[in-house]
């Protein structure tokens, strides 16, 4: 990935896939947020279960400079899995759930 548009379109596409599983129960639909700004991308459910509102961020992730910024992944199989799939590499990838002082053991960018 070579610029901050390039991150932000792989975002984009890879978080929209999610918004077309349907879930097998309830009344619920994945959505994406994107900020005005383009950067913050945010994948939440929203609906009802039976008599129960519904409503949580699964992943959170923020386009800086040329990285990707995880600040919550609540998938079953995390999102950064998607992400290098998709071609960005570990470096280009910063757990940012994890704190500053365990990155480095993580394979991905530190910061």
């Amino acid at each position: 990935m070579d610029s901050l548009k390039d991150v932000r379109e792989v975002l984009e596409k890879t978080l929209e896939e999610y918004t077309k599983i349907p879930y097998a129960y309830g009344d619920l639909k994945c959505r994406l947020i994107i900020s005005k700004d383009g950067n913050n991308f945010l994948l939440i459910t929203q609906g009802w279960e039976g008599d129960v509102q519904v409503h949580g961020c699964l992943v959170h992730a923020e386009a800086i400079a040329d990285k990707i910024w995880i600040h919550r992944d609540g998938l079953e199989d995390g999102i950064a899995d998607d992400l290098l799939r998709s071609g960005i590499p570990k470096d280009k990838i910063v757990l940012a759930f994890h704190p500053p002082e365990v990155r480095p053991h993580t394979g991905f960018a530190v910061e």
